[in-house]
């Protein structure tokens, strides 16, 4: 395990004051009291992995794993050759160190096509962590393998992996539910049926639910599998890989929150814990507006959804119980991307006990604290 202290010239640039929000914010919206984006690590562990993907703050102490510590998985390799980052890294927030918490091996048995770590990532209270991989030997989709959930222990060692005919890519941010010695996940799958950037929309990605036994003593064994969604667009993309269903977030009262990028909106899938069948492509809560190819999704601590863009650099308020679109804030201001910011949002989580929230910005390979 490697250390990694964050920078004197990070932390020099760490606090700078919110350059933009559009439009104005709904009195009760949550991003209308956050002010202030504290830059608080870079992400590239000592093998050079670049372009952070997936966020989850750790809800348990673990192996080198402290409670609400920050664990982020790379996209990239050293290369910036996307689906072959194999890294995640740690970020500890009572010493502002980053560790390196796994190194998966590029070629791992019962991964197909090898590894490239998404933004799919749950992390649970008995120590093990779930990644997905989507996975290329180029850097492109035309050598795009299947991928799979890749299974870790405390240590950050692979257990095993969960794969199959009704797992392609594991792409977008999972929810999930953790009952201690049970577990269930909620993981889209955007690659069935892609190939080489250029081809047509398919319309033929899933949210799959995935029942966990977790014996003590014992690695996570799969005890179900149900596809709860299906239908849903996918599309390969020279610049940005893959684009499909990325943000996932489930609400208290069972419904499942689904970030469909490809149509610019945010649909909801209904009892997701409990349904035996797939709700198709869900209800549409709110699209286009200031939507603008959602990605990563997260709850704020009010219970509105906040969601990122992948076409400029803002994030989005959603009440989901009105369907209503409360306002825009503009976190990442790069011009080097036209509108700014383009491209460089992806994760995005909720900083423990309503203290803001983090994100990443790839551009920079840095996580931000938004308070």
């Amino acid at each position: 395990m490697t250390t990694r202290k964050t920078s004197s010239t990070l932390l020099a640039a760490s606090c700078v004051a919110l350059v933009a929000a559009l439009p104005a914010q709904a009195q009760n919206a949550y991003l209308a009291g956050v002010h202030k984006h504290h830059i608080i690590t870079s992400t590239v562990p000592d093998n050079g992995d670049l372009n952070p993907y997936a966020m989850v703050v750790a809800p348990a102490s673990f192996g080198a794993v402290q409670a609400n510590d920050l664990l982020v998985d790379n996209f990239n390799n050293k290369g910036n050759l996307q689906g072959m980052g194999t890294t995640i890294v740690d970020y500890h927030p009572a010493t502002g160190n980053l560790t390196t918490f796994a190194t998966i091996p590029g070629n791992l048995p019962g991964c197909p096509g090898g590894v490239g770590l998404t933004t799919a990532m749950a992390v649970l209270k008995s120590g093990y962590v779930i990644v997905g991989s989507a996975p290329s030997t180029d850097g492109t989709t035309g050598t795009l393998g299947r991928g799979c959930l890749i299974v870790l222990d405390s240590a950050g060692k692979v257990v095993s992996t969960i794969a199959g005919p009704d797992i392609a890519d594991p792409w977008g941010n999972m929810a999930w539910i953790d009952n201690g010695d049970t577990a269930t996940l909620f993981v889209s799958n955007a690659g069935f049926g892609i190939g080489a950037a250029g081809q047509p929309v398919q319309n033929t990605a899933t949210v799959l639910r995935i029942g966990l036994s977790i014996p003590a003593g014992g690695a996570p064994v799969v005890t179900s599998k149900t596809v709860i969604a299906s239908g849903l667009s996918a599309q390969a993309d020279a610049s940005v890989f893959l684009i499909g269903p990325t943000g996932l977030a489930l609400g208290k009262d069972g419904t499942l929150y689904v970030s469909d990028a490809i149509n610019n909106q945010v649909v909801s899938i209904a009892d997701a814990a409990t349904r035996t069948d797939s709700a198709g492509t869900g209800t549409v809560v709110t699209k286009d507006g200031l939507l603008n190819r959602p990605l990563a999704m997260t709850f704020a601590p009010n219970g509105n959804l906040l969601v990122v863009n992948g076409l400029n650099g803002q994030v989005v308020e959603i009440d989901p119980a009105a369907g209503k679109q409360l306002g825009a804030q503009w976190i990442d201001t790069d011009e080097a991307q036209t509108p700014a910011g383009s491209g460089d949002l992806f994760g995005i989580v909720a900083n423990p006990a309503g203290a803001g929230f983090y994100y990443v910005e790839d551009d920079m390979n840095t996580v931000v604290l938004a308070q």
